[in-house]
């Protein structure tokens, strides 16, 4: 393994994948350590999505749409093909308040400039006759894409790797210290040590206790955020895109909806994704519970109900697997991509909550502007600032 490197990045999923390609390319000497398989974490335990419709109007939707555009450009870089489409997406509406709600939504990203436009229930039966009879309409956001995660870090692995970045895998850290005089961070691992000019923690959910080995006093806000889904196999053509429901914006966001308690303490919401390879996915829950992945029965039980709520021939079809895994969650849904006070060089990118593989790219980018001190970023950086937790401690 190597021993030097002017940029090093830990955590070997989609963020720190993205990561590397993007420095490497702008001629970074790059090494990427992960503890366990690449992608293998969250990355591995999602659907694909690359969303502009589910995020806030403003700064959040803006920073999606930059990063749909670097993932459609590196469709035509990249040798590897991750399965991008780029279909747009529906959210769909249960009630006529939803629709009200949702014509607001529609309004501020239209003003924002996004494509983004209402759906009558002409409009959904004509997206698919297996929606329920009695849903209103919707919503769509045309710049919508997906991609398969897995396929996609592997393609930003292969990339980074022509430009001259090493990867290794099942190495894990074990001590960050900033050595006195070089000014260099020294990185302990399973497989001895590394020096780096730049250390980039991109470990998701395990990011607190990454950047805690550098300096105890270092708070990083991001909890695991279990999700379930749900793989089934694609016995009709429900549908050809992304569909979720409108409540789906009320879970993620922490609001309250008319669902049943346990409906509301899981944060089940349909997600809808068909997949390349002829079957689908449905998701989703949201819960906090600790870093247990064990999946839970009872709660895939709920999802698949809250999904037949709006297809109801769902319930003929054959459920292949179920799966869960953790989403790093911060207080203010937003991702920590930011250098830290006090240890110049050191840089956390995580916290992308369920947004991991719509921000990728964007985070890629951004971190490499980051480490290159551009006065101009790609997206502002203020709002991601990990400094913006302890602005509102000192506030209070």
């Amino acid at each position: 393994m190597r021993k030097n490197c002017n940029a090093l990045i830990i955590g070997g999923g989609i963020i720190g994948s993205a990561i590397a390609y993007y420095t490497a390319k702008a001629g970074h000497d790059v090494v990427l350590i992960e503890k366990g398989e690449f992608a293998s974490g969250t990355s591995s335990k999602c659907d694909g999505n690359i969303l502009a419709i589910d995020k806030d109007p403003g700064f959040d939707s803006q920073m999606s749409l930059v990063s749909q555009k670097l993932v459609h450009e590196l469709k035509g870089e990249l040798n590897g093909s991750f399965e991008y489409r780029n279909p747009g997406s529906i959210l769909v509406c249960e009630t006529d308040e939803e629709m009200e709600a949702a014509q607001k939504w529609v309004n501020q990203q239209e003003e924002a400039g996004l494509p983004f436009r209402m759906l009558d229930r002409a409009d959904l039966r004509e997206e698919s006759e297996y929606f329920a009879d009695d849903l209103p309409g919707g919503l769509e956001c045309a710049s919508d894409a997906t991609v398969n995660p897995y396929l996609m870090t592997y393609a930003l692995i292969d990339g980074a790797k022509l430009y001259g970045a090493s990867f290794y895998s099942h190495t894990e850290v074990n001590n960050i210290e900033k050595e006195i005089g070089t000014n260099q961070y020294v990185v302990d691992t399973s497989k001895g040590a590394i020096r780096a000019d730049k250390v980039i923690n991109a470990g998701g959910v395990w990011a607190p206790l990454i950047s805690k080995m550098l300096d105890e006093d270092i708070d990083i806000p991001i909890q695991p955020r279990k999700g379930h889904i749900i793989v089934a196999a694609r016995e009709m053509p429900l549908g050809m895109r992304k569909v979720m429901e409108f409540g789906y914006l009320i879970s993620k966001f922490g609001g309250e909806r008319q669902v049943d308690a346990e409906t509301e303490k899981y944060g089940v919401a349909l997600v809808f994704e068909p997949t390349e390879s002829q079957n689908f996915l449905i998701g989703s829950s949201r819960e906090f519970n600790g870093f247990q992945t064990k999946v839970d029965f009872h709660v895939v039980k709920k999802i698949a109900h809250r999904a037949i709520r709006f297809y109801p021939k769902l319930k003929d079809m054959l459920i292949i697997r179920s799966y869960a895994g953790l989403r790093p969650w911060t207080p203010d849904h937003l991702p920590i991509v930011s250098e830290v006070k006090g240890y110049k060089g050191f840089y956390i990118a995580a916290g992308h909550e369920g947004d991991g593989i719509s921000l990728a790219a964007v985070t890629g980018k951004l971190i490499q502007e980051l480490i290159e001190e551009k006065e101009k970023t790609i997206v502002p950086v203020d709002k991601l600032s990990l400094h913006r937790f302890q602005k509102k401690e000192a506030a209070l």
